[in-house]
């Protein structure tokens, strides 16, 4: 529900218009300025009715106070009709539109439907263009049998209002696919509000999801509202699930029944349209059989489930998310990378990625950053991945790590120069030493 508040120093029409207003908003009226300022700091408001003959105070500096204070607010000003010009000025420091006294109720109720509106959009907006540049740079890329069958499944359930768990190991793109189906269905005007559950400490995550009322515990000292109410219209994306606590597990269950949320230190409940979409990296029937997650909950969410794939269920795909990444760190980067080279990515694919996604991600920024060729090779890569016992390399190419000694580079290469070239006295030539320095070599190596 809006919050609304009435600044005249006339009671009898601040009572007019609570009466008015009060079924519809939260309604609040002010007489004189220690009350603006009283319940400016005490709640947040989304539209105030202000009179410009605010008795002795100037009603353009009463604006300008609240603007200070609540930016985000619609203020509508009430005036009679000789103060038009201070209207107009009042207009030009933020306030949204003006009616004239006498009031017509009907007239204002229309205007304070449009601020409301018009705060909305912007918001929405805002929301929308924060995250423009994360759907641009951030997409589920994939043809393998297994991502299809998301994209497939993603598909089906985008325009239908259940709640969907999303399964997988961490570094898959869980988040990646509950912003396909928000942004992608019926819901994509809505506002997607993300939790991580497991980042945040248990004694805050409660006031982080319901919101609360100014002095409800210490530090309380303004209203704040929680991500079910910002999520309203829209979708509430619960990550890492599996690691809420119990006792927030039963809120959450009274939220998704009944919905309706209880700020903290309110008694009044705000009711919510809100899709659920969590996701865990936890196997939620073991911690339902120890105990640590409810059982009704896990049924409440887990009326569609998503399994993520891990990477190395779908190695088919790492080509075209090497391509991926490569243009994304091109771009932050300011690089010109083109590609990887033919060894580089075969060590990449035979790689077993623990991160999935996330760890790929990193390994190809450091090698956009690190390489001064405009094609990443098996030397641009991370010791974990060019370390590989399992990759298979062109016979007349070798790999060594900064991390070895110089006997052990030693050693890789007489060995590879006598594989590839079958005869020491032609192999001590292309080193560049003598027969004997590499009979005595060949010696110490135990070659």
């Amino acid at each position: 529900m809006y919050r609304l508040l009435i600044i005249d120093d006339e009671e009898a029409i601040c009572r007019s218009l609570q009466f008015a207003f009060e079924d519809k908003y939260k309604t609040l009226v002010a007489n004189n300025f220690s009350t603006v300022e009283k319940y400016t700091s005490m709640y947040y408001f989304d539209v105030i009715l202000l009179d410009l003959k605010f008795g002795e105070i100037n009603g353009l500096e009463v604006l300008k106070y609240i603007k200070n204070k609540i930016p985000e607010c619609q203020i509508i000003i009430m005036t009679a009709y000789s103060s038009i010009d201070s209207s107009i000025k009042a207009m030009k420091l933020g306030a949204w539109d003006y009616v004239l006294k006498p009031l017509s109720l009907d007239n204002l109720k229309i205007i304070i439907d449009k601020a409301l509106e018009h705060k909305d959009l912007s918001c929405r907006l805002q929301d929308m263009q924060d995250e423009l540049s994360t759907i641009k740079s951030d997409k589920i890329i994939g043809k393998s049998k297994s991502m299809k069958d998301v994209f497939n499944l993603i598909n089906k359930v985008k325009n239908i209002d259940v709640n969907v768990l999303i399964t997988g190991e961490s570094g898959t793109g869980k988040e990646l696919v509950a912003r396909e189906i928000h942004y992608n269905g019926k819901r994509k005007k809505g506002r997607f509000e993300a939790v991580n559950c497991g980042a945040i400490p248990k004694n805050l995550i409660e006031s982080e999801m319901f919101g609360y009322e100014k002095g409800a515990f210490t530090g309380a000292i303004k209203t704040k509202k929680g991500k079910f109410v910002l999520a309203d219209g829209g979708t509430l994306f619960l990550d890492e699930i599996g690691e809420m606590d119990f006792d927030i597990q039963v809120k959450l269950l009274r939220v998704i029944q009944d919905k309706i949320v209880y700020p903290i230190g309110s008694e009044e409940g705000i009711k919510v349209d809100v899709r659920i979409i969590a996701a865990t990296n936890k196997n939620l029937l073991e911690e339902i059989d120890k105990g640590n997650f409810r059982e009704d909950l896990y049924y409440r969410l887990n009326v569609i489930n998503v399994k993520m794939p891990s990477l190395r269920e779908r190695i088919e795909d790492i080509p075209l998310l090497v391509e991926h990444f490569i243009k994304k760190y091109n771009s932050t980067l300011n690089k010109n990378i083109k590609a990887v080279s033919p060894e580089a990515l075969q060590l990449l694919k035979t790689y077993n990625y623990k991160g999935n996604i996330r760890e790929l991600e990193n390994i190809l920024e450091r090698a956009v950053i690190l390489t001064e060729n405009e094609m990443i090779d098996i030397y641009d890569l991370p010791y974990q991945i060019i370390n590989n016992d399992n990759v298979k390399i062109s016979d007349d190419k070798l790999i060594v790590s900064v991390y070895e000694t110089f006997d052990t580079i030693e050693e890789k290469v007489i060995r590879k120069a006598l594989e590839k070239i079958g005869n020491k006295r032609k192999t001590a030539k292309i080193l560049g030493i003598s027969e004997r320095t590499l009979w005595n070599k060949i010696k110490k190596y135990g070659i």
